[in-house]
C-alpha cells in the first residue's frame, strides 16, 4: 500500500520531470499533448470517479456533486482572475492556478479510492485503480510545467508545485487505507465532486486551449486517442 501511494504520487513527479524535457516543444505538439492528457483525464473522470460514485452512492447524489464540483471550479476561476491582477498576464496566471488546483483536488479522492481497496482487502482492484491513476498522472505532470514556466514561475518552484499535487495522491491513499469505514461514506460524493471539477477544467480550459492555434482537428483526435488509451488500459488491467 505504501509503495502504491508513493507510486501514484511519484508518477506526477516523473511527468513533471518529463515536462521540463519537452517544455520547448512546438505549439502544435504542445496542443496535441494537452489534448491527449485531456482525453486521459476525461476517461479517468468518468471511469475512476463518476461511475464509481454512481454505483456506490446513487445517480442523483452523484449528479448533484458533479454539478457542485463544476460550480466550485468556476468560482475558483473567477477568484483566481481577481487575485492575479498582473495586466495582460492576468488570464494566464488565473488559468495556471485553476489548473493546478483542480489537479490537486482530484488527486485526493483518487488516492482515497485506491486506499479503500487496500483497506478492504481488495488488493487486485486497488492495484488496477492505482495503475490507471499513475499512468494518467504522468501526462498530467507534464502539462502543468509548461504553463507555469510561461506564466513566470521559476523552474524550481514549478517542479515543487507539481510535486505537491502528487503529494495529495499519497495523502488520499493513506486516508483511504486507515479510515475505511469513514471513507466508504465520504468517498462517493468526493469522487463525484472531483469528477465534476475535472469535467469543467477539461471543457473550459484544456479543450479551448488546444483549438486556439489552428490545430483543433488534430487535437480532437489526440483527445479521442487519450480517452481510448485509458479505456484499453482499464480492460487490460481488469
Amino acid at each position: 500500500m505504501i509503495l502504491t501511494a508513493l507510486g501514484v504520487g511519484g508518477a506526477t513527479v516523473v511527468g513533471a520531470a518529463l515536462g521540463f524535457i519537452f517544455r520547448r516543444m512546438s505549439q502544435r505538439v504542445g496542443d496535441l499533448v494537452i489534448a491527449f492528457a485531456a482525453g486521459i483525464m476525461l476517461a479517468s473522470a468518468l471511469i475512476s470517479l463518476i461511475l464509481p460514485a454512481v454505483d456506490s452512492g446513487g445517480a442523483l447524489p452523484a449528479v448533484l456533486f458533479v454539478v457542485i464540483g463544476a460550480i466550485v471550479i468556476d468560482l475558483l476561476d473567477r477568484t483566481a482572475e481577481r487575485i492575479c491582477l498582473i495586466g495582460d498576464e492576468q488570464r494566464r496566471c488565473a488559468r495556471v492556478m485553476l489548473f493546478i488546483g483542480a489537479i490537486a483536488m482530484h488527486n485526493l479522492p483518487e488516492g482515497i479510492a485506491a486506499g479503500v481497496g487496500f483497506g478492504m482487502g481488495e488488493s487486485s482492484q486497488a492495484i488496477m485503480i492505482a495503475s490507471g491513476i499513475a499512468l494518467h498522472n504522468i501526462p498530467e505532470g507534464m502539462v502543468i510545467i509548461a504553463p507555469m514556466i510561461a506564466a513566470g514561475v521559476s523552474p524550481r518552484r514549478a517542479f515543487g508545485i507539481a510535486a505537491i499535487t502528487g503529494a495529495f495522491e499519497v495523502i488520499g491513499t493513506l486516508i483511504g487505507y486507515f479510515a475505511v469505514n469513514l471513507s466508504t461514506v465520504i468517498l462517493p460524493p468526493a469522487l463525484a465532486l472531483a469528477g465534476g471539477m475535472m469535467l469543467y477544467i477539461i471543457t473550459d480550459e484544456m479543450i479551448p486551449e488546444t483549438h486556439l492555434s489552428g490545430h483543433g482537428r488534430w487535437a480532437s483526435y489526440a483527445l479521442l486517442l487519450g480517452f481510448c488509451a485509458l479505456l484499453l488500459l482499464g480492460a487490460i488491467l481488469s
